[in-house]
């Protein structure tokens, strides 16, 4: 845990796919720490630390009674606050033990399961950025997840940044020969980040011609309180929108859990369409996305370096680095224009 910010345990994650989640425990991974989740029959949700404090026995392997989840080995019970409930073999009567497991904040959200090691009270959806919060509802028309051996902070870099698109996936999204000028409007806050980009209605690649039309809009989204969460916003001149939204949860600090939804606003995609058109396509970018990234990350390991040099055309890697590195110094808040080639 020393390698990670400190504040970042204050952050909200998605962790699992929350159709996943059923009548029995379910083991994840985030920032090292092994969590058991739980389904409760009341609807409500547990996470706990996935060790039983008796004899360290995973609770993920145990089964839930009632309200709490049973440890397999000696039945010592706990509830969604981690106290212990019950521990058999006791004389009738006898006070329980005082023994108490960490719990971790946890609700469900967009058809996943968040949590977040701060204090109870506010474990709601409300205590996500705005921009998750708004996306309307019954609009998602996919979510996938998979695994990456990578850093958080280079994946988000990764999809906020647009200047690879046009090598890492030339004729996909953009294309090398035919950059345009674009101005960029980039603001800082106490909460997070948020880059428009102005002037260039069409973009050159082929998912742009085979699926979208003319743009009003082009804005990238970071916000703090969710730090492993990006979004990128396309609204359209016939008033449709869409909404690609990654997650880049971290297990540990070179495996890094990606969720990714789309969500479809004003527009004709059913999800089979998206499924069966679109997808392929996505996919593709994604895993030339993974690739690269990866190799970023294993080359950064065998050099011993996860610095790097940057200049102005490196929007969100202050913020970033100021979120996820050890020692990240904050960020002045403010706007700032510059014209880029895309």
């Amino acid at each position: 845990m020393t390698a990670w910010n400190a504040t970042l345990l204050r952050g909200w994650y998605p962790v699992a796919e929350a159709h996943r989640l059923r009548d029995k425990p379910m083991r994840v991974t985030v920032f090292g720490r092994a969590v058991v989740l739980a389904r409760l029959p009341s609807g409500g949700l547990l996470a706990l630390d996935d060790r039983c404090p008796h004899r360290h026995v995973p609770l993920s392997d145990g089964q839930l009674v009632g309200e709490t989840l049973q440890c397999k080995y000696h039945g010592w019970t706990f509830g969604a606050d981690g106290r212990c409930t019950t521990m058999p073999g006791m004389c009738p009567g006898a006070a329980v033990p005082t023994v108490q497991v960490n719990a971790w904040q946890v609700f469900e959200h967009d058809g996943l399961i968040w949590m977040s090691a701060r204090p109870p009270g506010e474990a709601s959806p409300a205590a996500l950025p705005e921009f998750l919060r708004r996306l309307p509802a019954g609009s998602r028309r996919f979510l996938w997840s998979t695994l990456w051996q990578a850093r958080p902070a280079d994946a988000l870099e990764n999809f906020l940044d647009p200047l690879h698109t046009h090598l890492v996936h030339p004729g996909l999204v953009r294309s090398h020969g035919a950059r345009q000028p674009m101005t960029v409007t980039v603001a800082q806050s106490a909460d997070g980040l948020q880059v428009d980009y102005a002037g260039q209605p069409q973009q050159s690649g082929l998912l742009y011609r085979l699926f979208e039309s003319p743009r009003t809009m082009e804005r990238a989204h970071f916000g703090i309180a969710a730090p492993s969460t990006a979004q990128l916003e396309y609204r359209y001149a016939n008033g449709s929108a869409l909404y690609f939204t990654l997650h880049f949860t971290p297990e540990d600090e070179m495996r890094t859990r990606l969720f990714a939804t789309l969500h479809v606003e004003n527009r004709w995609a059913p999800a089979w369409a998206v499924r069966w058109f679109v997808w392929p396509f996505l996919y593709r970018v994604a895993e030339q996305d993974r690739r690269v990234v990866e190799a970023q990350a294993a080359n950064s390991a065998r050099f011993g370096r996860q610095d790097g040099m940057s200049t102005e055309l490196d929007l969100v890697r202050p913020m970033l680095d100021a979120v996820w590195m050890p020692n990240g110094k904050p960020v002045e808040a403010g706007e700032r224009v510059m014209q880029m080639w895309l």
